[in-house]
């Protein structure tokens, strides 16, 4: 047993100082950027932000919707080949979709159907997710996944630290998934006690990252989860993040996934962790006996159209860019000064995700 007592931090704990800036206006601030990667020969160019790979956003729907934006969608686990036969009808447009398994059998299995179709095809991106990255069958995995797509992009994750990061970039990955429990339906912190503060986190992670490269492109992570506002998406670019990746933000909406329902004369949207009980008896038909849920399932305040809230969030980015003098994303690292604060004196602990401009 050991204690690390150095400091770590969340994004609540944190504010960014402003820049003397050259930006006349938030419209000079670029949030597309371009990737290349240290194992996949393919080229990104995009808004870095994506969908978590949840009922309630990784859908079909969103994935529609959201490649508009140039934002891409995870989509969920849960689908059939003959749901993605259905939906590659209609969709084309495989750099904003990303198709996502975990790594027991029925999910690799599912895997070899898709390629033995060419389903694959329609994807750029290959998420594996599991909430333990640090298994050794998970590094396993990714080598298998790798040999089978060698030119697609691969996200892997989850996993917390510099060594781990480093370790699923070597055996196969081109982005990490970086976060244990920091996201509002995970409970795995409560439930396990395992986790890390989700800044420093991504502080940690992306240094590891970026420090694996060839002529090619480095390795990248996503921050994964915990982003409550979005000054958290910006903090998280500020800290190293290439990605942005979240569900509780993009959940709630009409356009969003899980049942809407009424209450004493209000809508509500549900919403709930892949890990959760829900999740695991809807789409599995049971919960393991070994298992424990480590989601939680909850109502949220129907917000509205999703579009009102993207407008919201490129707006946010762009402003957070002129107070830093950033003029890209890319630069938003190496603008940023964080400067600790107590959470008492930060700003309001209410979501945002349960605002709505709409009603």
């Amino acid at each position: 047993m050991r204690i690390e007592e150095d400091i770590k931090l969340d994004y609540q704990d944190v504010l960014l100082k402003p820049k003397r800036s050259t930006l006349v206006s938030r419209k000079d601030v670029e949030l597309e950027r371009e990737f290349t990667f240290y194992h996949s020969p393919k080229k990104w160019k995009g808004v870095p932000i994506m969908t978590a790979n949840m009922a309630t956003c990784g859908t079909f729907e969103l994935a529609k919707l959201l490649s508009e934006y140039k934002l891409i969608t995870i989509l969920h686990k849960y689908y059939t080949v003959e749901q993605y036969e259905e939906f590659f009808k209609t969709y084309n447009n495989p750099d904003y979709v990303g198709f996502s398994i975990g790594m027991r059998e029925k999910d690799l299995e599912l895997l070899d159907i898709m390629i033995e179709k060419n389903l694959i095809n329609n994807f750029s991106f290959i998420c594996l997710d599991v909430p333990n990255g640090y298994l050794e069958k998970f590094a396993e995995t990714i080598r298998d996944v790798r040999k089978k797509c060698p030119e697609h992009i691969i996200i892997a994750g989850n996993v917390v630290s510099n060594e781990m990061t480093e370790e699923l970039i070597l055996n196969g990955a081109d982005i990490v998934k970086v976060g244990i429990g920091p996201g509002s339906a995970c409970t795995t912190r409560r439930m396990t006690g395992v986790g890390y503060p989700q800044l420093s986190a991504v502080i940690e992670c992306a240094d590891a990252a970026h420090g694996i490269s060839n002529a090619q492109g480095c390795g990248l992570i996503i921050a994964d989860g915990g982003q409550v506002h979005p000054s958290c998406v910006a903090k998280a670019y500020c800290a190293g993040a290439d990605f942005n990746m979240f569900g509780s933000m993009f959940s709630g909406f009409e356009e969003s996934g899980g049942e809407t329902i009424e209450k004493n004369g209000k809508k509500y949207k549900e919403y709930f962790g892949s890990s959760s009980n829900k999740a695991m008896i809807d789409f599995y038909g049971k919960k393991d006996s070994h298992r424990a849920s480590e989601g939680r399932y909850t109502l949220r305040p129907h917000k509205g159209s999703i579009h009102d809230f993207i407008q919201d969030l490129f707006g946010a980015l762009r402003s957070t860019g002129t107070y830093i003098g950033a003029k890209k994303i890319k630069e938003f690292t190496k603008r940023a000064t964080f400067v600790r604060v107590s959470r008492q004196l930060n700003t309001s602990n209410e979501r945002f995700d349960t605002e709505s401009n709409n009603q």
